[in-house]
């Protein structure tokens, strides 16, 4: 059943509230499994089960699926629809706020590898994003689908137009690739701008730790794309202008450059310098 003709059998609609827009592109959904569970097994938490388009293809893959679902209205329909892989113990349904579940906590005790995957609400997209940052270390892969505009800032490279804070501290973590665009016709109802899948993988270790010191220095070198660093960062961990050109050239960090053209590594020597 088409999930315009679900809903309405329902008494339902997709609410703007949540962000919802149905995933309906079938191939895009296996694509995901299967970039989700390259090594088929291990366990995926799924953000966002909706109508379970995606929830399907991951339970042929994966060994296990915990999917998070939001909308207490579709939670019944997800039950009905699946309660074979439920009975199974292959699928547990979560009731919950993505952004509130522990991650780690619920690929705890299920095989690896462990992996991460949705199509993410544009409104919350910042906040899961920076929850995948924070357990990179813990899991093995994330895939995402977020707004195009989004992805091409998650894989910018430096120097480039999209890159910036978004795009240093995804990449201190992971290396992300686009694995495909989905135009909006591949979702129900329709939304304004296309999406994109992009694909993380942990750096073993990190390029570079999200300290306090890393987040102030590329905060304050983006927060006016336009100044050099040498104004970005004048008030930078409370150093003096001297100590700044100091800490910078030992740095191997160009005052006379801006922000978006450091690398990841870059803005990592300059955060290790403030306890020096």
């Amino acid at each position: 059943m088409a999930i315009a003709e679900l809903l309405r059998t329902r008494g339902l609609s997709p609410k703007k509230g949540f962000g919802q827009n149905f995933l309906v592109d079938v191939d895009a959904a296996r694509r995901i499994a299967e970039a989700a569970t390259t090594t088929e097994g291990g366990a995926v938490i799924e953000i966002g089960a909706g109508l379970g388009a995606l929830t399907r293809p991951l339970l042929d893959r994966a060994a296990h699926v915990v999917a998070i679902e939001r909308d207490r209205d579709l939670v019944p329909i997800l039950r009905e629809q699946l309660a074979g892989p439920i009975e199974e113990g292959r699928l547990t349904l979560l009731e919950a706020d993505a952004a509130q579940v522990d991650w780690v906590g619920a690929l705890s005790g299920h095989a690896r590898p462990h992996a991460v995957a949705g199509n993410l609400p544009y409104h919350i997209t910042g906040r899961l994003l920076e929850q995948a940052t924070t357990v990179a270390h813990q899991i093995d892969r994330a895939v995402f689908m977020v707004q195009l505009e989004v992805a091409e800032r998650l894989v910018a490279a430096p120097g480039s137009a999209d890159y910036g804070a978004l795009s240093v501290f995804v990449q201190a973590a992971f290396d992300v690739r686009r694995l495909l665009i989905a135009r909006a016709g591949a979702f129900y109802p329709r939304p304004e701008v296309d999406s994109a899948v992009v694909v993380l993988t942990p750096w073993r270790p990190r390029r570079a730790e999200e300290t306090d010191a890393f987040r102030a220095a590329v905060r304050a070198a983006f927060s006016a794309r336009r100044k050099t660093l040498r104004n970005a960062w004048k008030n930078l961990y409370g150093w003096s202008s001297q100590e700044l050109e100091q800490h910078a050239k030992d740095a191997g960090i160009s005052l006379d450059a801006r922000g978006e053209t450091l690398s990841v590594e870059a803005f990592a020597r300059i955060a290790a310098s403030r306890g020096r």
